[in-house]
């Protein structure tokens, strides 16, 4: 396959150039190679004029609830949802039914991924049954196949059990990503204390239940050496402790979520439990820090945390109704009105967040076009708009769904193979 004059954005070289790529069994090639490969074989083409390419997206956080609740999503359709999000790499979350915390569950869900068109690999966890008690065998789960851990969902409230959870991690050199809540600072979960939560009649989820989270768990990360992904940061606070840590602790790492740079807690009132999730939706001040972290490499990863629920579950009381929105068709499209329109952050910078910089946290062969790397590929439109009235998830728990995006993924390539085409779905 060849990609014609197209304008190729390669945050591994910082490269912003309107070139061909040219892709041999699976592998970008350079001219020359292709060439002489072209002479005896017919090609097949893309004409790119006018459109972006950057490297396949890395999202290290998602749910594909399987096993267990497949019917709010499964490993298939949880691959569909990505792939035409423009991501070509996905790390599941170990929130399943049964945990992620057994070398053969890990294998089964790793087998099952592996008949699909994407690379999808999984976390396992921290703790036994996300219970925070007993740690894991983090060694048979690496063999098993898992590239980090988590209890995500669950904070880990035992500061002695996390500290021996780092250290036996830590000599792994695998990566642990923390959800930061202490329940403690929370009346009801998915919407921020303040006027949102008052306009429901609820006191919602103080803003300290994250900071303080953070605070011991970075100091703890320093003590042991381990690789610490702080996910989803919602609050400005949270983001200066990040980048207070940073400057002596290389191997911190943080996430923002989509939803918490595009929207506020005053969508709560306009979407409901469609706006409903963990940690909530903060101010426009916590929005605007987050665009900060972002621009200046305190964040250094977006992910969605893609977390269906069915139409039901969603259709309960804000009280009863689980927390958490899809995300995976929309993440590239928000990423680009918010954060390339207004000129936070240029192409290099969104790749390198959403694709470069994920895949180096978990080791993963992602994230550059250079020649050898993986022909993963995202082929972006900026001058269309994105009709997101349904999606290929089970669940349809998204405030976006039924709007016009800016932007539109023309094609998502995964070694070398076209696994989606707007052209064949047509905004469906």
């Amino acid at each position: 396959m060849k990609i014609k004059n197209i304008r190729m954005i390669d945050p591994a070289n910082r490269t912003d150039a309107v070139k061909d790529i040219c892709i041999l069994d699976g592998i970008i090639v350079s001219e020359e190679e292709y060439d002489k490969y072209e002479t005896s074989h017919p090609d097949e083409s893309i004409d790119g004029t006018g459109l972006i390419a950057g490297p396949g997206l890395v999202d290290v956080h998602v749910h594909f609830r399987d096993p267990g609740q497949t019917y709010k999503e499964d490993i298939h359709t949880g691959a569909l949802c990505a792939a035409a999000g423009g991501f070509t790499s996905v790390v599941m979350m170990a929130n399943t039914i049964p945990a992620l915390d057994d070398p053969d569950v890990v294998k089964d869900a790793l087998r099952r991924a592996s008949e699909e068109d994407i690379r999808i690999y999984t976390c396992a966890n921290v703790t036994k049954g996300m219970k925070g008690g007993e740690l894991c065998d983090y060694r048979s789960l690496l063999d098993a196949g898992a590239i980090g851990f988590t209890d995500d969902g669950k904070p880990i409230m035992d500061a002695g059990l996390l500290f021996r959870a780092f250290d036996e991690i830590a000599g792994l050199g695998l990566p642990v990503s923390l959800h930061e809540e202490d329940p403690a600072y929370i009346s009801e979960n998915g919407v921020n204390s303040g006027a949102a939560a008052a306009a429901l009649g609820l006191k919602g989820s103080d803003r300290q239940a994250e900071i303080s989270m953070i605070e011991r768990d970075l100091n703890i990360a320093a003590k042991s050496g381990v690789k610490l992904n702080i996910q989803h940061i919602s609050t400005a606070e949270g983001v200066d402790l990040i980048r207070r840590a940073k400057r002596t602790n290389p191997n911190i790492h943080a996430e923002a979520t989509p939803h918490h740079f595009t929207l506020t807690d005053k969508a709560v009132e306009e979407f409901g439990t469609l706006a409903k999730m963990n940690p909530p939706l903060r101010s426009a001040d916590d929005r605007e820090a987050i665009w900060e972290g972002l621009a200046d490499g305190t964040i250094d990863i977006i992910a969605t945390d893609h977390a269906p629920h069915s139409s039901e579950e969603k259709s309960q009381g804000f009280k009863t109704a689980p927390s958490g929105i899809i995300g995976l068709e929309t993440a590239f499209l928000l990423a680009y009105s918010v954060l390339i329109k207004r000129e936070i952050l240029d192409y290099n910078k969104l790749f390198e967040l959403m694709s470069l910089n994920p895949a180096r946290l978990y080791g993963l062969n992602a994230g550059s076009l250079s020649v050898g790397a993986p022909a993963d590929i995202v082929i972006f439109s900026p001058d269309e708009v994105t009709d997101y009235s349904s999606s290929r998830s089970k669940s349809c728990n998204s405030p976006f769904l039924g709007r016009q995006l800016e932007g539109k993924i023309r094609y998502t390539i995964c070694g070398g193979k076209i696994v989606y085409s707007a052209e064949d779905h047509l905004d469906d």
